[in-house]
């Protein structure tokens, strides 16, 4: 027999721990990293963007989310500015490294056009090796992944007149699969983007003399394969 106020105490119990046990799924579920819209294109092998990442947006972000978790403290790496970082993870997917030196044997395959990122940006002078005519480009062991801020996302997709649709404190904008653990240049003339600002698509980050030197260093000797 159960005495009756004991019944009760055992049901605010069983209520109680109900509740924290829905409480602790909730904010497992809860995701610090999600996929912006802007890195979808990497994920659809006819898009023409590299990497290109052979798995679906729901695995990659858990697998950016549980590298995070397991080292909160010192996963994020500093980006170029406060509200970028960068997590760099295991090639899990196999993504192929889309950076190649450029030598006197394969500058004659270099082709230049205008090209825009996503539709109602300036379309900018690029130069690129043709996926094509590269054979087969090596596995990366890494993986860049490049976060904004849910605050510059918004900010961004403002200017631009489009919506955001996560509330995750991070969106994935960029992935990179390189030869080393830390951040390349970026492109000079991504550089310049961002410095045109929101409007045009680009971040609004001030040029950088010395940074804008240091990419035109190491892109003078390589280009990417798309």
């Amino acid at each position: 027999w159960i005495v009756p106020h004991l019944d009760r105490q055992w049901m605010l119990r069983a209520v109680c721990h109900k509740t924290l046990f829905r409480a602790m799924a909730a904010q497992a579920s809860v995701k610090t990293v999600s996929v912006d819209p802007f890195c979808l294109r990497q994920f659809d092998k006819t898009s023409g963007k590299g990497p290109f990442l052979d798995t679906t947006t729901d695995a990659f972000e858990a697998h950016v989310n549980a590298a995070y978790t397991a080292d909160p403290e010192n996963c994020l790496k500093e980006g170029y500015a406060p509200f970028c970082k960068h997590i760099f993870v295991d090639n899990y997917c196999k993504a192929t490294m889309t950076v190649c030196e450029v030598t006197p044997e394969n500058e004659g395959l270099l082709r230049t056009g205008y090209v825009m990122r996503q539709e109602g940006e300036l379309a900018v002078l690029s130069r690129w090796f043709p996926a094509d005519s590269m054979g087969q480009p090596a596995v990366a062991p890494y993986l860049d992944v490049i976060l904004y801020s849910r605050d510059q996302i918004r900010k961004e997709n403002k200017a631009m007149g489009k919506p955001t649709a996560s509330d995750a404190p991070w969106g994935i904008v960029s992935v990179k699969a390189q030869d080393v653990e830390h951040e390349l240049p970026m492109q000079p003339i991504t550089m310049m983007r961002n410095a045109l600002g929101k409007d045009e698509g680009g971040s609004g980050v001030p040029l950088d003399a010395v940074k804008y030197q240091e990419s035109v260093d190491y892109w003078s000797n390589h280009a990417p394969i798309q």
